[in-house]
C-alpha cells in the first residue's frame, strides 16, 4: 500500500530523497480519486525497487499542494532527485502511468 505523508515526511522522504519518487495528491471526498487508487497502488507494488509511490491528502498537507500549486485532483506529480519533472491531471490508466514514470528512471 502507498504510503501517506504528511508535509515533514514529504520534505524528508520526496523534496531531499534520490530516485524517481511518484506523489498522488488525492482528497478523501474524490471520486476520480478514489478510482485512481487500486491502479496506484498496483503499480506501486510492479515498480517496488525502481520508483516510490507516496500519497498526499491535500486536504491534510495544504502547505505542500499550495507549494506545487495543486488546483485538481488527483494530480500526479513524478519528482527525481527531490524536483519535480512531470505532472499527470486525472485519472489515468496504468500502462500510461507507467510509461510516463519509465522515462524518468
Amino acid at each position: 500500500m502507498a504510503k501517506i505523508v504528511n508535509t515533514s515526511q514529504f520534505r524528508s522522504d520526496v523534496e531531499n530523497g534520490s530516485g524517481v519518487t511518484v506523489v498522488d495528491f488525492f482528497a478523501t471526498w474524490c471520486g476520480p480519486c478514489k478510482m485512481l487508487t487500486p491502479v496506484f497502488e498496483a503499480l506501486g507494488q510492479e515498480m517496488d525497487g525502481e520508483a516510490r509511490f507516496v500519497k498526499v491528502d491535500i486536504d491534510q498537507s495544504l502547505e505542500i499542494a499550495q507549494q506545487f500549486r495543486i488546483s485538481t485532483v488527483p494530480t500526479m506529480m513524478i519528482f527525481k532527485d527531490g524536483k519535480p519533472v512531470e505532472s499527470l491531471v486525472g485519472f489515468m490508466p496504468k500502462e500510461k502511468i507507467k510509461a510516463k514514470v519509465q522515462k524518468h528512471l
